[in-house]
Order: C-alpha cells, then sequence, then structure tokens
C-alpha cells in the first residue's frame, strides 16, 4: 500500500508539474514570493503532490530525556547535533520523514533540521540569514527530487540539498551548515545517556512506519529525469558528501576509515535504512559515517544522500573511489 501511495505522488507530481512549472500557474499560492529573481530553469521544479504546508514543518519541538525515550529501536536513525556548551540532542528521522523539516534553537543558535527521503539527505543550518532569524516551511515543490524549502518572512525557495535560495528575494544566498549527522538511536543514547531527545509530534502520524517501503532498493528515483551518476554507482547507493566530494558507502564499509582531502571519515554498524522495510527497526544494516577534520577531530559538516543526487547538484565533483 506505501509504494502505491508513492506511485501515486509520482504521477500526480509529474502530470502537475509538467503542465504548471512556471510562476503564472504558482503566483496565488505563492502571491509573496518574488519570481523574477531565480538561478534555475522552472522546468526543473516539479510538484511533488502535497500542497505548500501540506507535509507539516515543526516549529515547536518538545524534547524528553534519553532516559525517558522507549519507543524507538535502537537501529531507528536520528540526527543528532552536538553544539559546544549544549545539551546534545537527537531528531528521529521516524519523524523527519513525516515532517522534513523541524525549527529549533538550541542555546543561541536557531537551527532548522532537515531530511528529504528521497534524496536521503539530513543536514541541518543556521536559520539566520542577513542578521534575520527566518521559519522555514515545505513548499511541496522538488528539483532533482529533492525538498524545495520556503521562508516565511519573504518565501523566497531554498535548496535543501545545498542550503541556497533559487528563487525570491534572498536569491543566491546561503545557509551555514551546523554539523550534524546520522546514527543509530542506541549509538546516540550510549554516548548521551543524559541527552535529549525530540519527542512525538501532536500530528496522528505512523511514526515508525516508512510510507516509502523498499525506495532504496528501486533502480531509478522518483521525480527524477536527470543523468545518472557515473562509474556505474547505482543511482540510489548511498554516499558521503563532504564540499564537492563524495565517497561511497561500499568503499567506506570495506576500508572502514579513509583519510583524504582533509578529513577523517569513519564506518561502523548501528544504524538501520530509513528508506527499506515499512518497519523501520527491522530494515537493513546501512551503518553509521562520522566526518571529521584530520587534523584537529573536529565534527565536519556532511551529507549522507543518494549517488543521483548528488551527481546532480555536483556535476563536476570529485568521485573518491579509492582507486589508482
Amino acid at each position: 500500500m506505501f509504494k502505491k501511495v508513492i506511485v501515486a505522488f509520482t504521477a500526480l507530481g509529474l502530470m502537475v508539474g509538467y503542465a504548471a512549472a512556471e510562476p503564472s500557474f504558482w503566483k496565488f499560492e505563492w502571491p509573496n514570493t518574488d519570481f523574477s529573481r531565480t538561478s534555475v530553469e522552472w522546468t526543473e521544479i516539479l510538484s511533488g503532490g502535497p500542497p505548500k504546508d501540506g507535509i507539516p514543518a515543526v516549529n515547536d519541538p518538545q524534547f524528553i530525556s534519553v532516559a525517558d525515550e522507549v519507543r524507538i529501536g535502537d537501529r531507528e536513525p536520528v540526527i543528532a547535533v552536538e553544539l559546544d556548551g549544549q545539551v546534545p540532542r537527537a531528531y528521529p528521522i521516524r519523524y523527519l520523514t513525516w515532517h522534513e523539516i523541524v525549527n529549533d534553537v538550541i542555546g543561541d543558535t536557531p537551527v532548522i533540521v532537515t531530511f528529504c527521503p528521497l534524496c536521503n539527505s539530513g543536514l541541518t543550518f543556521d536559520r539566520r540569514v542577513g542578521g534575520q532569524v527566518l521559519d522555514f516551511g515545505v513548499s511541496g515543490k522538488l528539483r532533482n527530487s529533492d525538498m524545495v524549502m520556503f521562508d516565511r518572512q519573504t518565501e523566497s525557495w531554498w535548496q535543501q540539498a545545498i542550503g541556497e535560495a533559487i528563487v525570491g528575494a534572498h536569491l543566491g544566498a546561503r545557509l551555514t551548515p551546523v554539523p550534524s549527522w546520522m546514527e543509530g538511536w542506541g549509538e546516540f543514547k550510549a554516548r548521551n545517556p543524559q541527552g535529549l531527545v525530540m519527542d512525538e509530534p501532536a500530528f496522528g502520524r505512523p511514526y515508525g512506519a516508512n510510507p516509502y517501503a523498499q525506495y532504496d532498493s528501486a533502480s531509478r528515483p522518483f521525480l527524477f529525469n536527470g543523468e545518472m551518476p557515473p562509474h556505474g554507482i547505482p543511482a540510489l547507493a548511498r554516499v558521503v558528501r563532504v564540499g564537492e566530494a563524495a565517497w561511497t558507502f561500499e568503499r567506506l564499509r570495506e576500508e572502514r576509515e579513509v583519510v583524504e582531502n582533509g578529513v577523517r571519515i569513519s564506518w561502523n554498524e548501528g544504524q538501520a535504512s530509513a528508506l527499506d522495510k515499512r518497519d523501520i527497526q527491522a530494515s537493513k544494516e546501512v551503518g553509521t559515517v562520522r566526518v571529521r577534520a584530520a587534523a584537529t577531530g573536529l565534527d565536519v559538516p556532511h551529507d549522507v544522500m543518494f549517488a543521483f543526487a548528488y551527481h546532480a547538484f555536483f556535476p563536476k565533483g570529485e568521485w573518491k573511489l579509492g582507486k589508482e
């Protein structure tokens, strides 16, 4: 049933997207967006099916102590954010799959924690732009199968995978990445027994169930007609992107640790795929990656995304395949 829902949204998105890929069709839903300012072709933007805010962002997340959380399986993925001087926080993918965006404040830092299921991209950014704190929502639009976000202050459109405004008043502005990473819940709580975890939102979703069952086993991504990755890498293979370079999970599983491009990348077991079986906890092992500066050991902003998305947004990027 879950897969049929995605297929239906795919067909709907393609029909709506191709038929209405220009501002004249969007201005009624987006009266405050400055469509005279854009860095992309309108035909690159498709409807994902849901309308503006059809996927509701979480704007006032509540947290409970790690010790009080009993619903999440140890292998379920969470996004970990550990800022200096602040209690570490975990944002479960079981919630982000259904909401995609969490607007939060950690200490004095306003952050946006994001997850795009169609690209497996989980990124955290500082929400301050030009001295103003922005609040973000889900537009319902996709580009290269990746979520297009919008800010409520100007209704500019932002590309989640690169944190850049692609339409509107903030055109060309970039959000500052905040170091975060996806890991198994068991890994987070073992390292942070005094930490906090986002509590279940009051939206009545089937949290813990994956609405994109078997997605990361598909041969092609949904709502994407671009070029497939080079080097024979499957479109939905996971890669670690640091800057404009990418390392495949296949290589990292084999070598366990790689030191290149000034970073130390490690891989270990303990995290299930969020996009495999309907029951996330029962899904296949994908492992956890940490990326740290080789010289200092400090965490480095990075993304774990599907290979097709990396190639789409970084067509001239460097594939670190470990081959002579």
